[in-house]
């Protein structure tokens, strides 16, 4: 697993409608994260919150253009396929691409936990 330790991160977030995936866009955006992100359908309250915070997609779908060499990480929501036209594209660059609890875990594991 590949360790996160860049202070600021250029992420996509495919499927970013999600009710988990938008909440984890909006922390890495406010963490001065550049954050980007696509879906095919968005709902509230998650296309306000992520409107209000400037991530929203401009359309809703899924572009190849989204992905490029830049991308520090590709985040892969559950609801996206295989056959997705963007992970297809990461892969093809060889991107990293991690799963909500993989970027979470990398995210979290060196942190000190008070319990």
């Amino acid at each position: 697993m590949a360790e996160i330790k860049k202070t600021s991160l250029k992420l996509h977030f495919i499927a970013i409608g999600g009710k988990v995936m938008h909440n984890l866009a909006l922390a890495m955006s406010d963490k001065w994260h550049k954050v980007t992100g696509s879906d095919d359908e968005i709902y509230e309250p998650s296309l306000s919150r992520l409107d209000a915070a400037g991530i929203l997609p401009a359309n809703m779908g899924w572009y190849t253009d989204n992905i490029t060499e830049d991308l520090d990480y590709v985040i892969l929501g559950m609801h996206a396929k295989a056959d997705n036209p963007e992970l297809l594209r990461a892969q093809e660059l060889s991107l990293r691409i991690m799963s909500f609890p993989e970027f979470v875990y990398e995210q979290s594991k060196d942190k000190q936990r008070i319990v």
